[in-house]
């Protein structure tokens, strides 16, 4: 079993307009963008970060907007609900926050003895709420979401599948523990790492259709390891075991390596290292377009083709 998971880092979508999609998290959510750059593997595209002060591991929720892309279709074989945790008592805040500012699809209902608020983003993207605790976490406040009130990072994130028991072996194997059954859903939660522990794999019946990836569906999530050391144990274990693993690819703001699960879902792991500050101060994180070093030639011409965003 591997040992070295410490949860979430982040989770990546695709989106339609950019600043559409960043309004909605710096203004309608209060996150804190905390790194504009590009696609590496489109430049014409950028690629936005949300997340708290200082785009902890686990707190972030990134984008690529491209434009006019179709918007994705929700089905079986992808991540429904991104869940973010917000302090507890908070949601009553949040409901009229939501409904004040035009944000479709709100829903409140408990889960696992949780209080949580499902909505949909601008692109259709499945999200939740979920009350609790803190656990050291301090949310970026501003637009009018205070300390009290803020989203303090990942909560956990719920995937659609046919067949959950692959993928629950497989959470079973990156360390995470299997415990409660709620109709459908069943809960997995990794101990002793971040706070953005939990993955629930709801099973889907019948003849649901498959999910099409486009704006407002999550392209793949990312789990935390502490360093590049403990990324190449989690890559050895994994090719092991059968997964057709990535070679470690440098992110600039981490390293990753991606290998596709059972179910279908994109799985990334991701370094926690070196982070967000490592070529902008903590407190100017996300203003400037920041380039990985093979386009800066390209500089120009990449700005001249991408859209101007709002701060």
């Amino acid at each position: 079993m591997i040992k070295d998971i410490k949860g979430l880092h982040h989770v990546t979508s695709m989106a339609g307009d950019a600043n559409t999609n960043n309004a909605f998290f710096t203004q309608t959510l209060g996150l804190r963008r905390v790194k504009k750059t590009v696609n590496f593997d489109a430049p014409d595209v950028y690629h936005l970060y949300y997340g708290d002060e200082a785009g902890t591991p686990g707190s972030v929720m990134t984008y690529f907007p491209f434009g006019q892309m179709p918007k994705g279709s929700r089905g079986v074989g992808e991540v429904g609900i991104t869940e973010f945790a917000v302090p507890t008592g908070s949601l009553g805040f949040w409901s009229d926050r939501l409904a004040s500012q035009g944000v479709t699809g709100l829903n409140k209902d408990t889960a696992f003895g949780e209080t949580r608020l499902s909505f949909d983003g601008p692109d259709g993207d499945g999200f939740a709420l979920v009350e609790s605790e803190a656990r050291d976490r301090a949310p970026w406040t501003g637009n009018g979401i205070s300390h009290d009130t803020g989203i303090l990072g990942f909560h956990g994130a719920r995937f659609r599948l046919r067949d959950v028991d692959a993928t629950g072996e497989l959470l079973g194997f990156m360390g995470y523990q299997k415990g409660e059954t709620a109709g459908d859903v069943t809960r997995y939660v990794i101990e002793g790492g971040n706070a953005a522990d939990t993955i629930d794999l709801e099973r889907v019946t019948g003849a649901a259709p498959t999910a099409n990836q486009g704006a407002g569906s999550v392209h793949h999530i990312a789990f935390a390891v502490e360093d590049r050391a403990a990324q190449l144990r989690v890559r050895e274990a994994l090719m092991d075991t059968g997964y057709q693993v990535t070679p470690v690819i440098d992110r600039d703001y981490f390293w990753a390596i991606y290998f596709r699960t059972p179910g279908g879902v994109l799985f990334e792991i991701a370094t926690n290292e070196p982070g967000f500050d490592r070529d902008e101060d903590t407190a100017h994180l996300g203003e400037a377009l920041k380039l990985p070093t093979r386009y800066e030639p390209l500089r120009a011409k990449i700005e001249a083709g991408l859209p101007p965003i709002a701060n």
